[in-house]
């Protein structure tokens, strides 16, 4: 029987939109439970939300981020995390992607040892999207899932597949489209929630948990209401205490001060911490955004060796292996560059670099956001990782300071690294609001975050015009040419007329994407995610 295209739930659970196609996923157990998670955790998680406004007032007025006096006990004592499960032993490479049908299948098939599934930054959350994605992550599950292309290739699974494991969205978005006494869902707790319904008694009798990547995390009160969400779960669906297992995205500055207190509120399911590198440059920016002595050059000068970076990934492999979990490496975006097979092969020497960086470094493995990247990465770890991971590499030579992990890098800002960041940030936008969440821009495959980098440097760059700022990075041009807003708006306008007349995803929508990064540039301050505002533009 058709469902019609607003329904109720019989609790005061709403779902807005078109769901005839989603019997199967939207039935009203399900819906029940998710009605339960809102009610039990959302209070909470609005908390939260709010002492993370009232942290970055207090960085705005002036003070830094640093270590918490009141978990120094957390920090010094031994104590270690629950025992890692065999399917998460061995993480050497790592492949993410969309949720995708044929993404699915390809990621899985992939040769990785881990699929990272993603509702997050490689997806916009059109209700569709967000219920396709649900749909056929039940048949991967089950095993059945398929997909025929239009010129009639068939897709379907191999023999031992990766092993699944889902990135919910984070705690800050919202998913209007489910609403509980009037009050939209977290999209974190509706991505979760259906998962876990639908899949979770099925991937525990395979000994494949469920797992989660939990991103955005700042504090270790975020990482403790996870952990209660999730035995809370267990509970309601008759599974053992601490089946559900996590990996964190250490992915914010404010996170990088409280690897330890992370851990330690997720002890007894947390398997890692991943080095969310393209996100925590991001939030570095955000975070300081009221330091003008933190200014950041372009964005291609800010590689994982500069000193705050490698600061950053050391030390949570330090952390990480102190206490028996993983440390996982960041994310190869690159893809095949068909038919120039010399700048095929200098990109593929990037990746070659950067894995080795980290297997010498310590992590036990690392991410690619392309199957073709997999084998790449993989030579790299198994000639120099010869075990299933690197626990025993506990890295006691590291010290790191507040001092270190805020320090801003050396470097310029040169025409074209402000144009690049101009092009990709529009680019992206009018894909993501296109309902495409994985962008292949300039032979590099981009999620949310390369866009959220971009824009704010441009904010920062263009905001900052005029103060005190390090002399470190020149705020200006090579040439001695002024960075200002006519020089953003004359760029502006005309990669938008480029993007209306090209083929490149999202083009229909180049107007809207550069109403939206002007407004989010010319802002008297900078905004926390361009996610929020871009998802009211969604259809």
């Amino acid at each position: 029987m058709a469902v019609p295209q607003e329904r109720l739930d019989p609790g005061p659970l709403t779902v807005h939109g078109d769901t005839a196609a989603y019997d199967n996923l939207l039935t009203p157990s399900a819906l029940a439970f998710l009605a339960d998670l809102h009610r039990r955790f959302d209070a909470r998680r609005r908390e939260l939300l709010d002492a993370r406004a009232e942290r970055q007032a207090t960085w705005d007025a002036g003070a830094l981020p640093d270590f918490r006096a009141d978990t120094r006990a957390i920090r010094e004592d031994a104590w270690q995390v629950a025992p890692i499960p065999a399917a998460l032993r061995d993480r050497r490479v790592e492949i993410t992607g969309p949720v995708e049908r044929k993404m699915i299948i390809n990621a899985l098939n992939s040769g990785a040892k881990v699929f990272m599934a993603d509702f997050e930054d490689s997806s916009t959350p059109t209700l569709a999207n967000q219920l396709d994605g649900q749909q056929n992550l039940i048949d991967a599950v089950a095993g059945t899932i398929a997909w025929r292309s239009p010129d009639g290739r068939d897709y379907q699974l191999a023999a031992n597949p990766a092993v699944l494991v889902v990135r919910p969205r984070g705690w800050h978005l919202p998913e209007r489209h489910f609403e509980v006494d009037g009050e939209p869902m977290a999209g974190a707790l509706v991505d979760f929630g259906l998962f876990v319904f639908h899949n979770a008694r099925a991937l525990h009798s395979q000994d494949r948990g469920p797992y989660f990547y939990l991103p955005k995390l700042e504090a270790m009160e975020e990482a403790a209401l996870w952990n209660d969400v999730m035995a809370h779960a267990e509970a309601e669906l008759d599974l053992p205490r601490g089946c559900m297992k996590a990996t964190v995205l250490i992915e914010t500055l404010p996170a990088a001060f409280q690897m330890d207190e992370i851990l330690h509120a997720l002890r007894e399911r947390i398997v890692g911490l991943n080095c969310g590198r393209w996100d925590y440059i991001f939030s570095y920016l955000k975070t300081l955004r009221g330091h003008h002595d933190r200014l950041l050059p372009e964005r291609g000068q800010v590689q994982m060796t500069v000193p705050f970076l490698k600061a950053y990934s050391e030390l949570l492999i330090q952390t990480c292996h102190r206490r028996g979990a993983f440390a996982m490496g960041g994310m190869a975006a690159q893809i095949p560059i068909k038919g120039d097979e010399a700048a095929n092969e200098a990109a593929l020497e990037k990746v070659r670099a950067d894995k080795l960086r980290e297997v010498h470094a310590g992590h036990d493995g690392t991410w690619v956001a392309h199957p073709a990247l997999v084998a790449v990465a993989q030579e790299i770890f198994d000639r120099h990782m010869p075990g299933p991971n690197q626990l025993q590499m506990l890295r006691e030579d590291v010290q790191v300071s507040r001092c270190q992990l805020l320090a801003a890098p050396c470097g310029t800002i040169t025409r074209a690294g402000f144009d690049n960041n101009v092009e990709v940030a529009l680019r992206y936008i009018a894909a993501w609001l296109d309902g495409l969440g994985c962008v292949p821009i300039h032979h590099l495959m981009e999620d949310a975050a390369t866009a959220e980098i971009a824009r704010a440097q441009l904010w920062q760059w263009l905001h900052y015009a005029g103060d005190v700022v390090s002399d470190c990075v020149p705020l200006e041009f090579p040439d001695g040419a002024p960075i200002d807003m006519a020089l953003f708006d004359q760029a502006l306008a005309a990669h938008t007329h480029r993007l209306r007349e090209s083929a490149h995803p999202g083009a229909h929508r180049a107007d809207d994407a550069a109403r939206l990064l002007a407004d989010l540039t010319h802002a008297d301050q900078l905004g926390a995610f361009l996610t929020l505002p871009a998802y009211a533009q969604l259809a």
